[in-house]
């Protein structure tokens, strides 16, 4: 009965996002051939593939023919490609975001709408381009990277309780460097049971040959793409130094990525890009940093907590000393996280500014949000960022192994946890003040037409 009824629902959904879109549907005919083939080539393929990790594949017409609306459903509401962050509401000018365009989706529904034809057959569609899910994400724009750094090969079972390894690698460096882009990444089918992977900094003092922790130099978790630094700040890779990593692994997979199988000789891999030697010298940058920020400030022994077959809510405030500019925000949590939010409060005015609104968050894809470099958030001295977690321990939640269960805060898949990895690009007023004139003139050049 209650299959009928979900099904009876979905496509009544269907059918009256249909009948909205309807009047944006385009004057001709819209067939597979002739435009539907490349945005699913273009959008799609790379996961609903043979060997790829969507349940479906999406490579012919015959194909994808029989999911049509369905396919129609989940794109007209922003649901596929998965790409978690709201739209209409804050910063939506982002690096690499591959959200479909609005003409796209309403190619889509239109396509569906004419009964998903498939259009003349001597047009060939183009063949979709997948790219190597081993290859570096940014190669194609910052060619092979600088450096590579692997940690150690680690067995992981077929299943069992979570696992974690930490050890030092050793980076090579003789002089200090500015980072452009990195990436970490598992390789192969490490990547389906790697949870996380924290590499941190530590340095060597050269007077005492001890090392002590330096910087967090990036984190990995589920689906992550990759970190690019803006043009004018640094952050540092120092001489002598030694990366610590700290991998988490949970044996048999988890989500989307599942595979249910021993993985041996896992190997973590991170790739960096570095700035030219004389970087630092002729830009002068401004320091920048990735921290975890923590959103359990205030609460009752800093203890997350969520009942069974509820929600909870976490909040976190936090304020500088100096002006900044916040260049990316990643939230982090586990099965029962759903949403976060980033906004910045100022106490001057009362007034609260929308950063970034994630209503769909899911464990199996983590992505750090990385805003343009004109459209990056300032933050003056004394501003507060406001950081929210939203958390769904029901049977609604389909990440969720066990509604039934307490959930608390802790580093196991099946605990929770309550953070947000925020890059900062730390300022001067000096810096603060010519950052909010170089973005006023370029809106009055925009507004005159002069850009």
């Amino acid at each position: 009965m209650n299959t009928v009824r979900n099904l009876v629902t979905l496509l009544c959904s269907a059918s009256a996002l249909a009948l909205r879109m309807a009047a944006q549907a385009q004057d001709h005919e819209i067939t597979y051939n002739g435009e539907v083939a490349k945005i699913i080539n273009e959008n799609c393929v790379i996961c609903h593939r043979e060997g790829g990790i969507g349940p479906m594949q999406f490579e012919t017409y015959e194909q994808i023919r029989p999911w049509a609306p369905l396919i129609q459903l989940r794109v007209a509401n922003r649901e596929m490609p998965p790409y978690a962050y709201d739209q209409h509401i804050g910063i939506q000018d982002l690096k690499g975001d591959w959200r479909m365009a609005q003409e796209e989706i309403e190619t889509i529904v239109a396509w569906v709408n004419q009964g998903s034809p498939l259009g003349p057959v001597d047009i060939i569609p183009p063949v979709a381009d997948i790219p190597d899910t081993d290859a570096w994400n940014f190669e194609p724009e910052l060619g092979e990277p600088d450096l590579i750094i692997a940690s150690i090969p680690i067995d992981i079972p077929a299943g069992g309780n979570d696992l974690w390894h930490k050890h030092y690698v050793p980076t090579g460096l003789t002089e200090a460097k500015c980072i452009k882009a990195m990436q970490v990444k598992p390789r192969g089918d490490a990547r389906a049971v790697v949870h996380h992977s924290n590499p941190s900094l530590d340095v060597m003092d050269p007077e005492t040959g001890d090392y002590k922790r330096f910087s967090q130099l990036t984190e990995y978790a589920m689906g992550k793409w990759g970190e690019l630094m803006p043009d004018g700040v640094c952050r540092q890779m120092p001489a002598d130094s030694r990366i610590f990593w700290d991998i988490h692994m949970f044996p048999g997979g988890v989500g989307a990525s599942a595979q249910g199988q021993e993985v041996k000789d896992n190997v973590v891999e991170m790739g960096i890009w570095f700035h030219e030697d004389e970087y630092e010298a002729t830009e002068e940058p401004y320091r920048q940093d990735l921290n975890a920020y923590v959103i359990l400030d205030g609460y009752e022994n800093n203890m997350l907590i969520i009942p069974p077959n509820g929600h909870t809510m976490t909040q976190g405030f936090h304020s500088f000393d100096h002006p900044v500019r916040i260049d990316s925000f990643q939230p982090h949590g586990h099965l029962r996280m759903n949403a976060a939010a980033l906004e910045i409060f100022y106490p001057e005015t009362g007034r609260t500014e929308q950063i970034s609104q994630i209503s769909n968050w899911s464990a199996t894809w983590h992505h750090s949000h990385i805003y343009e470099p004109d459209a990056a958030p300032l933050v003056p001295t004394g501003a507060v960022l406001v950081i929210k977690q939203w958390y769904d321990n029901t049977a609604a939640n389909p990440n969720n192994p066990d509604p039934d269960q307490w959930v608390y805060g802790g580093s196991r898949t099946g605990d929770e946890m309550s953070h947000a990895w925020i890059a900062v690009t730390h300022l001067d007023d000096e810096g603060y003040e010519r950052i909010v004139a170089e973005r006023k003139e370029k809106e009055e050049r925009s507004l005159a037409g002069n850009d």
